[in-house]
């Protein structure tokens, strides 16, 4: 387990912090910090970015991804836009969240609202290094076959 510092905002002032739901659960809660008089309204085909009231600390080696609540997309067509967000190691602003409004009627984000979820993940930093078309490294069962490739000949359409 990593500790996470944080900063609260003063909008975000009495909102719970993200948590778990469930002893096996891998994201926790992100909350609506919206005014409680001014709740955002997303009509269909909308988008907006809610505010969380909250800045964190996440330390190097680290990202934040800011995926959608499934409940929210089953039964309203709300969900992340840009999902998986992604929040880097040396970001310290407010996290915020770009809500798309999917669903056949308006729908209003207010405040305290369980709006998406925050996942904590490890990230290797990349070294590139060229390789011929020839190298070891380059050639596998599958090589460069593309789209829909990995289900061919198991009864599922191909490209």
């Amino acid at each position: 387990m990593i500790r996470l510092g944080f900063r609260r905002l003063a909008h975000g002032e009495g909102l719970p912090l993200p948590s778990r739901h469930s002893a096996g659960a891998a994201g926790m809660d992100l909350h609506a910090a919206v005014a409680d008089d001014a709740p955002v309204r997303l009509r269909p085909g909308g988008r907006a970015c809610i505010p969380t009231g909250l800045a964190i600390a996440l330390p190097k080696g680290f990202e934040a991804q800011i995926r959608p609540r499934s409940g929210l997309a089953l039964r309203h067509g709300v969900t992340v836009l840009n999902a998986p967000g992604t929040i880097d190691s040396d970001y310290r602003g407010e996290l915020q969240v770009l809500l798309i409004n999917h669903g056949e009627s308006d729908f209003a984000v207010a405040r305290g609202m369980r709006i998406a979820q925050l996942v904590l993940a490890r990230v290797e930093q990349a070294q590139w290094r060229e390789l011929e078309a020839s190298a070891p490294a380059m050639q596998t069962g599958r090589s460069a076959a593309g789209f829909g490739s990995t289900g061919a000949g198991l009864g599922q359409a191909g490209p």
